[in-house]
């Protein structure tokens, strides 16, 4: 039984457990205490102050955040000492940031904003140092913009690298007034261990992490008459982009974004979700590959356990830590740049359309698929795969910029050929998507029965623990797997780089056997994306999770290999799964890189 503390905060008595921090017992009240360095999602710092509260009897203020009860404590939190201290907290931060507010990024979601803005910073009682000290400014990552003028060194990036994604990539170099956030030896983020997560930038206050935004090229592609544009969105989006609107979060908005699309002046609007059904065709396939080399021809083993390859940042990390296994990861190109090869050489024909002419603009929920989208594998096509790639958070500044009423906007469908999709295509936006997804359609390929979990919901890969595993036993095969009959399939998922380490590790020691593996670099998977809303916290993830199940319920197709696009995609053109032109268009290989 947790023993409970007795305190009193602005005079009102309250037990709470042992243990419990000032900040959480003053929220039990209904007290907001001000924050910059603390997020839910990362280990508490106490370095910024700003959440300093007064103690009867004691001498020195406290950091809410990071001070835990005690008994017969008595907290202040709106003394005339705490409101000047704090106050004079901002402004020092300020005397250093470059607060030219208006052309940031961040303006309007921005936390210094708000909080000068409701301590009434006014007047500037320190000298301004923001425009007398040499800052970085590193632009050359094709997804991360990184701008140290604007950097409060609140920690939280660094946080966020290392113990949330566990890569380092980002480090406190230096001490007192030269103190910085850098990467190690001070390089570019595009030359060190950096994934591109973009988990830095939703977790960082100001405007110093932004993404490598690429909206005003997208707006000169469409308003280009020589250009056809060509949108795919991905299934993370659906559940996100309400929140950058004003709606609710985790509000289910796909029918509204499919119409703000059509008024953007985009030419064609179809779905990622179709070329998710199309991966998990490959990557099932490719499995079954794997699985019956390893049990039928001893002689010409292939590497278990598979892993996933959809998400970029889990793909680049790979390469970087564990380059020696990367036999491992699926050769399938993610769903992103699968549509794309397939957008500029079987969707070009089928309408018509010059593919030297056809600009193909994704819409992610990751800021790794900026990365993604430059890798030179990607131009299989004959061209750059896709040209553009924009986060949840891009388009929906683009909706705004067009003056478009999103809450107003009726439900509209995607467009044919590269836009009909099953509810397996939707949950590839949670962690534990990609494998429930693989799992409806690869039992069925190898039985011929569905997978046995009431409604097809397959629940022990679901759900925000960091590593889940689901067994599943073949017990009938039809005859052409019959070398699977008996066989329990061992799976596991991680979400969140440090989890992905975890299990790799495990793997690496040989102290696991699973067949077959998904990653997603962000916490919940790409609904948690780098891309995504801010803010993006445990809660908000919870609620885009049960929206994209919802999302799946809702559909009448919800297993890959039923979605009739996906048929006609193979019988027109593709031929086999697994095969000769769908190694052509659809698989890759992977690069090794250094590791820092």
């Amino acid at each position: 039984m947790t023993s409970k503390v007795n305190i009193t905060i602005n005079g009102t008595p309250l037990a709470v457990d042992k243990g419990t921090t000032i900040l959480d017992a003053a929220k039990l009240l209904g007290i907001k205490i001000p924050v910059l360095c603390y997020h839910k999602d990362l280990c508490i710092a106490g370095n910024c102050r700003v959440c300093v509260v007064e103690v009867v009897g004691v001498s020195k203020l406290f950091a809410a955040c990071a001070t835990p009860v005690w008994e017969g404590m008595e907290v202040l939190t709106n003394s005339l000492l705490v409101r000047n201290s704090r106050k004079h907290i901002i402004e020092l931060l300020l005397s250093e940031h470059n607060a030219d507010c208006t052309k940031c990024y961040r303006n309007g979601n921005c936390e210094l904003q708000d909080l000068s803005a409701e301590y009434k910073i006014t007047n500037q009682h320190f000298i301004d140092l923001a425009h007398t000290r040499e800052y970085t400014i590193d632009d050359f990552s094709p997804a991360i913009h990184k701008d140290d003028s604007r950097c409060i060194r609140c920690q939280r990036c660094v946080r966020t690298c290392d113990e949330l994604q566990s890569v380092g990539a980002l480090a406190v170099i230096n001490k007192g007034d030269k103190m910085k956030i850098s990467t190690f030896f001070d390089k570019s983020l595009n030359e060190v261990v950096c994934t591109s997560c973009g988990q830095c930038v939703i977790h960082c206050p100001t405007g110093a992490l932004i993404e490598h935004n690429y909206i005003e090229e997208v707006w000169d592609a469409i308003a280009d008459p020589e250009k056809y544009v060509v949108v795919q969105t991905a299934p993370a989006v659906r559940v996100g982009l309400g929140e950058a609107l004003n709606l609710s979060a985790g509000e289910r908005v796909t029918g509204k974004m499919v119409a703000a699309l059509r008024r953007l002046g985009f030419n064609s609007v179809l779905d990622t979700d179709f070329s998710a059904d199309l991966t998990i065709l490959e990557e099932g396939t490719e499995l079954l590959h794997r699985l019956k080399a390893n049990l039928v021809d001893k002689d010409n083993k292939e590497p278990l356990p598979m892993t996933t390859s959809c998400s970029p940042g889990w793909v680049k990390f790979f390469e970087h830590i564990y380059p020696e296994m990367l036999s491992h990861m699926s050769t399938c190109k993610s769903p992103q740049q699968m549509f794309g090869a397939l957008a500029k050489t079987y969707y070009a024909k089928k309408i018509d359309v010059d593919p030297a002419k056809m600009v193909c603009v994704s819409i992610m929920p990751c800021t790794a698929k900026k990365f993604e989208a430059d890798r030179p594998e990607m131009r299989d096509s004959g061209y750059k795969d896709v040209d553009y790639v924009l986060t949840t958070r891009e388009l929906a500044i683009m909706i705004k910029q067009a003056g478009i009423e999103f809450a107003d906007l009726p439900n509209e469908g995607f467009d044919t050929i590269m836009g009909k999709s099953t509810g397996a295509g939707v949950i590839f936006g949670a962690t534990g998507g990609v494998m429930e997804a693989a799992l409806r359609t690869v039992y069925e390929i190898v039985t011929g029965r569905e997978v046995p979990f009431k409604d097809l919901n397959i629940t022990p890969v679901r759900g925000l623990e960091g590593v889940k595993e689901a067994n599943v036993k073949i017990e009938k095969a039809l005859p052409e797997y019959k070398f699977l009959e008996g066989v329990e399939v061992k799976c596991a998922v991680a979400h969140g780089l440090a989890n992905a380490r975890t299990l790799m590790d495990s793997v690496k020691q040989g102290k696991a056997d699973y067949h077959f593996i998904e990653i997603m670099a962000c916490p919940g998977g790409c609904l948690g994306g780098g891309g995504q809303p801010i803010p993006t916290t445990p809660e908000i993830r919870q609620k885009r999770v049960e929206a994209i199940y919802e999302e799946d319920m809702s559909m009448s197709l919800r297993k890959s290999h039923e979605n009739p696009e996906v048929i006609g995609l193979y019988k027109e053109f593709l031929g086999q799964p697994y095969g000769h032109m769908s190694h052509k268009l659809l698989h890759t290989d992977y690069v090794e890189r250094q590791r820092y």
